[in-house]
């Protein structure tokens, strides 16, 4: 496959807009132009600038564009131009244009785009009204919360949409599943693969290589990413299906500049230049602090944020979906007053996401009353909310592609935003690793308890841990004594941490030898340190368990709470039990041990006594007259009834050495036999 040489755009922070739509080569349709006059964009982006007269022109298009940059307009439009002149209608069951996104909420941000522009188009004239299908149909949105397959199909037929948004999963459902025999494709002009970098992912590359197996080749496919590296896609254009793409790269530029540790503003260096992955009006900044410290610092520059930068709206990003549902229930006493909190994660219902999602957005959000989600990356990539002033990452992404789509939720479409990431200990290498990939962090001083700045944390000094550590976790603590169910969440948060942090991509930056997980514990609030591998070998210095009576304490939800104590008293009558068997186990072995010890020393004294007898038996038949009477002379008994005395032992050691002596070979066995006999 030949790639050939795309054209690049730059944008600088000066320079965010490429000119006017009406300098497209191709005129685009009047009510389509209305809509975007009615949007606000007067200008193209350098990213639409660039993709918009390809596509148009039926060429294949790899787009490359940091994150608010326009890329979602850059498709929509050439795909309603070339619906709209086509030269036949579609029929009911015929599909003009698919777009597969990643997530449902993605998804959904792409079908109102869409439907915005199609609900503002001309009303049919009577003879265009009478007909079985509408001229441009609304778009069909394919997600698992909307609808089940079967239902999909139906809704196709009965709206005759052109146009098909939805995740792999329901898209293919949709083409190969309920719709195989129903929906045809041989119609379709495009296809788009929105976050295409994650979408060609292992997650989805099996679905994704059905779906493209089954669509026509005469289609134009357009890939659009802010994170996509030429290896990404020259590796997958060919399974995707591309033809001679054009490559596109919109670079930003920004002069190189500073941080005033003190106020905060940006101050430039000269008239150099460098190259950016995130929008050029972003503040993208990072605070080291101890791992003890990360909710103190969460909870100051949300203050800052709000009283000096009169800061509304807030996205915080965690590790994990149960980090975000814990935190979620402990940051309230550490917010500014008013603040309202919305929690996103991939575990709550599609329909709890969407809704949360909408309440955000929707929400009357200022400085007196700020609007603060916790989120994970399903936030991350894609979603188009406008207004968001501050990103904070209380934890790196696991996926360092993400680092970009996160912060890139704000400052977009030339809007100005701020970025905060809060690191501990070595992950200061991770400012280096990301300046790699064109993602520039400043670093920015710790935040006192007063609002002041102070110096960046030495890693190497020996500095107290700040005194608002331990306020925090006790303020936690207080909070979790009043319902064990908190407790069980805090315990589950900080498992999913700990692991998460150990399958990091950058692994050898995130290392989970070098975190301090007790510091870990101490943000997190926990009551006891959890029983996990991972704490097997960790000092404990600085640690206290909460004083708490495990026994009564309860849970607030009364069905839970009931459920917990028929369980500790089954568990007590068990162990009860469990150690009366023990006890009478043990009670009869040690009987059964004292019956057989007396038997075998019986034995072996019944044996001894064996032996003795036929000792002295020899000895009566063997010994001259001479040395028995000798023997009776001294006094030495030779009765049959006597126990051997002296004698006895005597013979026996004899016999002992003889026998060495045979072992050794210096006396015959026979000799031996003929001494001692066979007894």
């Amino acid at each position: 496959m030949f790639l050939r040489h795309p054209p690049a755009a730059t944008m600088s922070s000066s320079n965010a807009y490429a000119g006017p739509w009406a300098s497209l080569p191709t005129t685009l349709t009047p009510w389509i132009m209305d809509v975007i006059n009615s949007m606000g964009y007067a200008r193209m982006t350098p990213v639409q600038a660039s993709t918009i007269p390809l596509f148009m022109k039926h060429k294949d298009v790899v787009v490359e564009a940091v994150t608010g940059s326009g890329k979602t307009l850059a498709f929509v439009i050439p795909v309603l131009e070339k619906l709209i002149r086509r030269e036949r209608k579609l029929k009911e069951n015929e599909v003009g244009a698919l777009i597969i996104s990643p997530t449902r909420e993605l998804a959904t941000q792409i079908h109102s785009v869409f439907s915005l522009f199609l609900s503002s188009q001309p009303q049919p004239d009577e003879e265009e009204a009478s007909s079985s299908k509408p001229a441009y149909p609304p778009p069909l949105l394919l997600i698992s919360s909307d609808s089940s397959p079967a239902e999909d199909v139906r809704r196709f037929l009965d709206t005759g949409a052109d146009i098909v948004i939805g995740t792999p999963g329901r898209i293919e459902e949709f083409l190969l599943g309920k719709g195989k025999d129903v929906v045809t494709v041989k119609e379709l002009e495009v296809l788009v693969l929105d976050e295409a970098d994650r979408l060609l992912d292992l997650g989805f590359q099996s679905t994704l290589t059905r779906i493209l197996s089954h669509l026509p080749k005469q289609r134009r496919t357009g890939l659009f990413s802010a994170t996509m590296t030429d290896a990404d896609a020259l590796s997958e254009l060919v399974r995707a299906g591309l033809r001679n793409p054009a490559r596109i790269v919109v670079k930003v530029q920004s002069k190189k500049s500073k941080i005033d540790k003190a106020s905060g503003e940006k101050s430039v260096r000269g008239e150099v230049f460098e190259e950016r992955r995130i929008p050029a009006n972003l503040h993208n900044m990072y605070v080291s602090c101890r791992s003890s410290e990360k909710l103190v610092q969460l909870s100051r520059i949300i203050c800052h944020e709000v009283s000096q930068r009169q800061s509304s709206r807030f996205i915080v990003y965690f590790a994990t979906c149960a980090c975000v549902d814990y935190f979620y229930r402990i940051l309230p006493s550490f917010m500014p007053p008013n603040t309202t909190l919305y929690s996103l994660h991939g575990h709550l219902p599609p329909a709890t996401r969407e809704r949360t999602l909408n309440n955000f957005k929707s929400s009357p959000a200022t400085p007196l009353s700020p609007s603060v989600l916790l989120a994970t990356d399903v936030a991350a990539r894609g979603l188009d909310i406008p207004d968001v002033d501050v990103v904070l990452q209380f934890d790196p992404p696991s996926d360092t592609k993400a680092f970009s789509h996160r912060c890139g939720r704000t400052a977009r479409a030339g809007r100005s935003g701020r970025a905060w990431v809060l690191l501990v200990g070595r992950e200061r290498d991770y400012v280096d690793f990301l300046a790699v990939r064109k993602i520039p962090l400043i670093e920015y001083g710790r935040f006192a308890e007063d609002g002041s700045v102070l110096p960046p944390l030495d890693p190497n000094s020996d500095a107290e841990e700040d005194p608002e550590v331990m306020t925090a976790q006790t303020k936690i603590r207080q909070t979790l004594l009043t319902d064990r169910g908190l407790n069980d969440k805090a315990a589950k948060a900080y498992v999913s941490f700990v692991r998460a942090y150990s399958k990091h991509e950058a692994s050898y930056i995130f290392r989970i030898r070098d975190l301090d997980l007790v510091g870990v514990a101490k943000c997190f609030g926990l009551l006891r340190l959890p029983r996990m591998p991972e704490l097997d070998h960790v000092s404990r210095a600085g640690w206290e368990d909460a004083d708490a009576d495990w026994n009564s304490y309860a849970y607030a939800d009364k069905q839970r709470e009931a459920k917990r104590l028929a369980e500790s008293e089954k568990q007590k009558v068990s162990t009860e039990h469990i150690q009366k068997r023990k006890h009478e186990r043990e009670k009869k072995k040690k009987a059964n041990a004292a019956w057989s010890s007396k038997v075998v020393k019986q034995e072996e004294k019944l044996k001894r006594k064996e032996i003795k007898g036929k000792k002295r038996e020899w000895l009566k038949q063997n010994q001259p007259e001479e040395v028995v009477g000798e023997k009776r002379q001294r006094g030495v008994s030779v009765d049959e009834g006597s126990d051997g005395g002296e004698d006895d032992w005597d013979a026996l050691a004899r016999e002992e050495r003889m026998a060495k002596k045979v072992k050794k070979g210096l006396v015959a066995q026979d000799v031996f036999d003929g001494e001692f006999g066979e007894l």
